[in-house]
């Protein structure tokens, strides 16, 4: 039995079948439709209508039974390097090209099935769907990434992401030129307004975002940055950059290819660099970091010689 309680913000006025979609990512609209329709759904306590249009401050409950095939995640082997473990928490290395769990159209390879092969413990950490996440990085996007190993950890990490005392820098190779070495990027994303798989600036519910950003090395046509996001929407970097004029190189979506496309950048060149947080039991502070992937200091190799 998946249960769920949600406190609608300022910025989530929409349909309610529309708002769940986006938060039970593993039950399709139609199977939400119908849980509203049963009354496995409500909305301060009272059944409505899927179409209900959902004002700030409303109570969403949510009392769905999860099928066979969206509760049992089966051990799998996918390749990851794990940087630390302990009895609490796991901190990998996640590869491009790998999901951290599964979601709508993906149900095997993803990080979560490898974990579970090398940490069956973590089955009953967290959410059954995502055992032991507390965050996640794009598919595309590889490096570091915390894993909670027990529930003690799991709280605290979620808590910690929460008040935002996780600190995160990532590695991105931006497109253009910069005038400025510093500067903070404070545009509110939220769902494009036509469409919905896009995160965008023009959009009827904006959400905070704000990005740090410093210029590390400056070439000809692109720049190596460090981004640090003290918000952590959907996309949110990717997001940012393009809309100032400088997307991700390698970034089909948020147009980051360029005129020579994937000849150039044979991926998103996105890499979660070091993460810093407080250890759930101990309480010592604790930073990890993640090397640059060989493919991408291979890019930044070509990037200095059209210096």
């Amino acid at each position: 039995m998946l249960e769920k309680k949600y406190f609608v913000e300022q910025a989530k006025e929409e349909r309610l079948d529309v708002y769940l979609k986006e938060e039970l990512k593993n039950f399709s609209r139609a199977q939400i439709q119908k849980a509203i329709k049963e009354g496995k759904i409500t909305v301060n306590h009272q059944v409505v209508k899927p179409s209900y249009r959902l004002r700030p401050g409303d109570l969403v409950e949510v009392r769905i039974e999860e099928t066979t095939e969206q509760t049992a995640l089966r051990p799998e082997e996918v390749h990851f390097r794990v940087i630390f473990e302990d009895s609490q928490i796991i901190v990998v290395d996640k590869p491009s090209g790998v999901a951290v769990h599964p979601g709508a159209g993906l149900k095997h390879g993803t990080l979560v099935h490898g974990l579970l092969m090398k940490y069956p413990e973590i089955s009953h950490v967290g959410s059954p769907l995502r055992p032991g996440i507390v965050h996640r990085l794009d598919k595309d996007t590889s490096g570091v990434l915390v894993v909670a190993r027990t529930n003690q950890a799991y709280l605290s990490l979620r808590e910690q992401f929460e008040d935002r005392s996780i600190s995160k820098t990532y590695l991105a190779l931006a497109l253009g030129r910069f005038k400025e070495k510093k500067g903070t990027i404070d545009l509110p994303i939220g769902r494009h307004l036509h469409q919905r798989e896009r995160i965008s600036v023009r959009t009827r519910k904006p959400r905070v975002a704000i990005t740090h950003y410093e210029v590390i090395e400056q070439f000809k046509e692109t720049a190596l940055l460090a981004l640090k996001p003290v918000t952590g929407r959907t996309h949110q970097l990717r997001v940012h950059l393009s809309a100032t004029g400088h997307p991700i190189a390698g970034d089909p979506k948020y147009g980051g290819l360029g005129e020579k496309g994937r000849k150039r950048w044979p991926r998103l060149f996105l890499h979660a660099w070091k993460l810093a947080l407080t250890h759930p039991l101990s309480g010592e502070r604790l930073e990890f970091e993640s090397p640059l992937p060989e493919e991408l200091s291979q890019v930044l190799e070509r990037e200095r010689l059209l210096k």
